[in-house]
């Protein structure tokens, strides 16, 4: 079945570091409740806390984006995966405030190479054709590993206490690490369970494989080498790779809101209790999945239709972001638990279209000698919303106008990413920019 088909191999594995990665990260969300009774916490406590990861979290974006790029996918992403499930264990013996708020940050120091590390994997391993579908299928891993955080970490937590459940998921993440060591090579090149044609196929058409050839050549009478000409600050301070950044950044705060709140809002101003949280919690997971997985294959559509690699990225970020806004300012005024996560769950769906499209438009944008590092920076700077919207979510809930206040807030900045989408990523720039 894989024969020539290795590549989705390595998409299941990644797949599943996905699934972990958010099952790790919305376990705190799930059991915030018990959490908060246990430890005596408010909600301004427990968004300081929520913020907290993303402190180690965004830092390590970059810092993974450039290890990625000098030792490999492979190593990073073992050494990642590893920590994070050690500290989301730990995470079951804290007995307060601050204890809790150091581990957060450490749990976040693990879970930073990921998005960057997962990326340059993809650049490796899949041809310019594929990468839509790629992103998407590997990237919906992380709202199902979200959604199974609801009921997965809800038994376990209401059965055998919610420090338990944080020990089982650590258990996971190690046997992970074993398979992503077994099974997966830096690139197709160096892998023996990959053909010949596979590894023709993938090498001919990465998605910045046109670019290098025209580095190649602009330099062959030189050099012999596809090595950017440019410094790594060249690209990541470029207004195409800023618009991504910008965009992602305002699909995050929406994401990082849901993730962090989505279950104290369901339990505190919803008023359902945490078995029946758990399951309606799922519902707009499921839709962010669909988003992740329909997004990847429309995106590949619309490049089709269009033979225009920018264009087709723009329309599914300019969608997707648009109908997030909507929903989200509708939800700030929806008065039942069935229209509220409709709505939420609709967002999720159009909003989780945004970040592959994001991620393989920074691909095609920038040579994949720089991507590991231009990733790193991208995803830092859009994951600062990790640190912003649960600290600026929890704050509003405790002082300020409550639950409504923060869904217009995030409604509000979905529409700056719009803008900064139409202002910054325009096709004749991001062409001359690719071939300078």
């Amino acid at each position: 079945m894989f024969k020539h088909r290795y590549r989705w191999v390595v998409a299941i594995l990644l797949f599943f570091a996905g699934m972990l990665n958010y099952l790790d990260r919305a376990a705190l969300s799930v059991m915030a409740p018990l959490v908060k009774d246990d430890l005596g916490l408010n909600d301004a406590q427990m968004g300081m806390i929520f913020s907290s990861f993303f402190i180690g979290y965004c830092l390590f974006c970059f810092i993974g984006g450039y290890c990625a790029d000098k030792y490999g996918p492979r190593k990073t992403y073992a050494w990642s995966a590893g920590i994070w499930s050690l500290f989301c264990g730990i995470t079951g013996l804290v007995t307060g405030f601050v204890q809790l708020l150091v581990i957060r940050v450490l749990f976040g120091i693990g879970e930073g190479p990921m998005g960057t590390t997962t990326n340059k994997s993809i650049a490796n391993w899949f041809p310019q054709k594929e990468v839509g579908r790629a992103v998407g299928f590997v990237n919906a891993g992380q709202p199902l590993g979200a959604a199974l955080a609801a009921p997965i970490v809800g038994f376990v937590g209401l059965h055998f206490g919610w420090r338990i459940s944080f020990v089982v998921i650590a258990v996971l993440g190690f046997i992970w690490v074993a398979f992503w060591l077994i099974f997966f090579r830096d690139k197709p090149e160096n892998s023996s369970r990959t053909s010949k044609e596979e590894v023709d196929l993938i090498v001919n058409e990465r998605p910045s494989a046109a670019s290098e050839k025209k580095a190649l050549e602009a330099v062959n009478n030189q050099s012999q080498t596809t090595e950017p000409k440019h410094s790594i600050f060249y690209y990541v301070l470029s207004l195409p790779v800023l618009g991504v950044a910008i965009s992602f950044f305002c699909f995050n705060y929406i994401q990082f809101f849901f993730l962090s709140w989505l279950p104290s809002y369901l339990t505190d101003y919803q008023h359902l209790d945490i078995k029946s949280m758990s399951i309606v919690g799922i519902l707009p997971w499921l839709g962010a999945a669909v988003g992740f997985l329909g997004g990847g294959i429309i995106t590949d559509f619309l490049y089709k239709l269009t033979k225009n690699f920018v264009t087709a990225r723009k329309i599914v970020i300019f969608v997707g972001l648009a109908v997030a806004s909507i929903c989200v300012l509708a939800t700030a005024y929806a008065s039942s638990v069935v229209s509220a996560v409709t709505l939420i769950t609709v967002a999720c769906l159009f909003g989780y279209m945004v970040p592959q499209a994001c991620w393989s438009l920074l691909q095609y944008i920038v040579p994949s000698a720089r991507i590991g590092s231009a990733g790193g920076f991208v995803h830092l700077l859009a994951n600062l919303a990790g640190i912003l919207s649960p600290g600026i979510t929890g704050f509003l809930i405790q002082y300020g106008g409550g639950y409504q206040s923060a869904f217009i807030l995030a409604s509000i900045l979905a529409a700056f990413g719009i803008i900064s989408l139409l202002l910054f990523i325009q096709n004749k720039k991001v062409e001359q920019f690719r071939i300078q």
